[in-house]
């Protein structure tokens, strides 16, 4: 028997139960050496990140905003600069763009995979040098957990001369053409917030990359812009170091995330089979593997759904309501030409289910034969 109050959208309560002693000695450890800031559980995490991702260098930070910030410090973006992101994405890939004073210019995605689109790009490239500024960026997202055609994207890199970041900050354990997130990118950033595939227990980022310059630089920004020690500053920095106790939490999550990911992997492949002839279902690419950060339908009856899931006490979200472009903050800001038709149409169609590793089969069928109900 299914008790419907227990049905999580993200259940973070039976990973943390099973995890529970070892999280507790581990931050036991933290509290007997007392270095909570920058202690050796840091460098532990970063270097089994590393040997996870692929990648050369991991340099940990205090959020996925953080992470994106510093990117583009270390790249030296400012006032005149064009970042080019996707209008249908959560606010930090554009935000930090403007706390630089660089111009976030607004692109589409794609109806079928969310991804940024291609062409879209271009004509947005195209709009910035009319308007004199300089193309600089690309900050194209892993929506959803599904990494984005990165070969596609350094093709368009090098024909503007653009320096590519990787927001990550959905898609950690995921891979695409037999590279895993971290490794697909010059730059990646992703966020260790609660409710990621790999979340903390607060907030927390990551930044990847194979240039160890580009690390150094990292490790400065992150703590004030330090050179040889924190009364030597180099350059201009921020206070974005990850706490040790995070990055100790981290470390034991890290332990189960394989196998989260593959039970992430069961979970999709089960909503795939009972809802993609009633709802549009999720499309991931061939030689794509997504982290399901979160499973994301689109249906013209999106309220009509929400409403029925609601009353069987199954929550969902939204993910995202209103694009960038069409946010009050963001209002002055260049788009490609057109209006972003599809960001509009799918922040109008998108609904997420409830998606995690634990997830059951039996509750999981509940849920898909309420949605069916609902739009059929």
């Amino acid at each position: 028997m299914i008790i419907i109050d227990s049905i999580q959208f993200i259940d973070l309560k039976t990973q943390h139960n099973r995890l529970q002693h070892r999280i507790d000695e581990a931050l036991k450890r933290v509290l007997a050496h007392g270095n909570y800031i920058l202690g050796p559980e840091v460098e532990e995490l970063e270097q089994a990140l590393a040997a996870f991702s692929g990648a050369k260098h991991v340099v940990s930070c205090a959020s996925g905003t953080d992470a994106l910030l510093i990117a583009l410090m270390a790249l030296g973006v400012k006032a005149g600069d064009a970042v080019f992101v996707p209008s249908f994405t959560f606010v930090a890939t554009a935000e930090v763009v403007v706390l630089l004073g660089a111009t976030p210019v607004f692109v589409d995605i794609n109806e079928g995979n969310y991804l940024i689109s291609m062409a879209s790009l271009r004509a947005a490239i195209d709009v910035a040098k009319k308007l004199g500024l300089i193309p600089r960026v690309v900050i194209p997202v892993d929506l959803f957990g599904q990494p984005v055609d990165y070969d596609e994207v350094r093709r368009i890199a090098r024909e503007y001369d653009l320096y590519i970041i990787a927001d990550a900050a959905q898609s950690f354990g995921g891979a695409r053409a037999g590279r895993r997130v971290g490794t697909m990118a010059p730059i990646t950033a992703t966020s260790f917030f609660p409710a990621k595939p790999l979340g903390c227990y607060g907030d927390g980022g990551a930044l990847f990359t194979d240039d160890t310059d580009t690390a150094d630089v990292f490790r400065s920004l992150r703590a004030h812009g330090q050179g040889k020690d924190k009364y030597d500053n180099v350059r201009i920095g921020v206070n974005g170091r990850l706490d040790t106790l995070q990055a100790a939490i981290l470390i034991e999550k890290l332990s189960i995330f394989e196998e989260e990911i593959e039970a992430r992997q069961r979970v999709a492949r089960r909503y795939n089979e009972a809802l993609g002839d009633v709802v549009a279902t999720p499309k991931v690419a061939s030689g794509a593997f997504s982290a399901w950060a979160q499973y994301t339908v689109r249906t013209e009856q999106r309220d009509r759904l929400a409403e029925r899931l609601k009353e069987h006490k199954v929550p969902t979200a939204i993910y995202y309501p209103k694009p960038l472009h069409c946010q009050t903050a963001y209002l002055h800001y260049p788009t490609s030409p057109g209006g972003l038709p599809t960001s509009a149409k799918l922040a109008a169609e998108v609904l997420s289910l409830p998606m995690h590793p634990y997830l059951d089969a039996d509750t999981q069928d509940c849920i898909i034969t309420w949605v069916r109900d609902a739009v059929t």
